[in-house]
């Protein structure tokens, strides 16, 4: 079992640090990856263990199985940040819609507050002119509605 989280916190290393350099395996952590300086000493009988108990088989399949979740994982990431950009744009239009429609919104009562200042101002004048002696700026009587039959 410890084995087995050493090497996927390996893999993960060996990501990080390239791809070059995932490609290569390593089987425990605490053991430096050897590169070989004499092709003869390197050879290891088929299936006969290598020092540390694992088998040129096992360490292909160790390196076949890393390569697979690398891959999985980097479509995992891409398909993550396309997520992330989309909701950033759609972040960005609703924004940019609440703006336009907060800046229609204010023109709008701005509009309406001149337009109501115009007419009181207009009325308070006719108020001043009849209440002076105008008449023609008094405002006229109501004619009462006739009650329904």
């Amino acid at each position: 079992m410890t084995r087995t989280i050493l090497m996927v916190t390996s893999a993960w290393a060996l990501l990080a640090a390239g791809p070059a350099v995932a490609m290569q395996t390593q089987t425990d952590a605490a053991e430096p990856i050897a590169t070989p300086t004499d092709d003869s000493a390197s050879v290891q009988p088929e299936a006969k263990p290598v020092s540390d108990g694992t088998t040129p088989e096992e360490r292909a399949n160790t390196a076949r199985l890393n390569a697979e979740q690398a891959a999985r994982a980097k479509a995992e990431n891409i398909a993550y940040e396309q997520q992330v950009e989309a909701v950033a744009r759609e972040d960005a239009a609703a924004r940019a819609a609440y703006a336009e429609e907060t800046a229609a919104y204010e023109a709008e009562k701005a509009r309406v507050a001149a337009m109501s200042a115009e007419e009181r101002m207009k009325w308070e004048a006719d108020v001043t002119a009849c209440k002076a002696g105008d008449t023609s700026r008094c405002a006229q009587p109501v004619a009462p509605t006739p009650p329904n039959p």
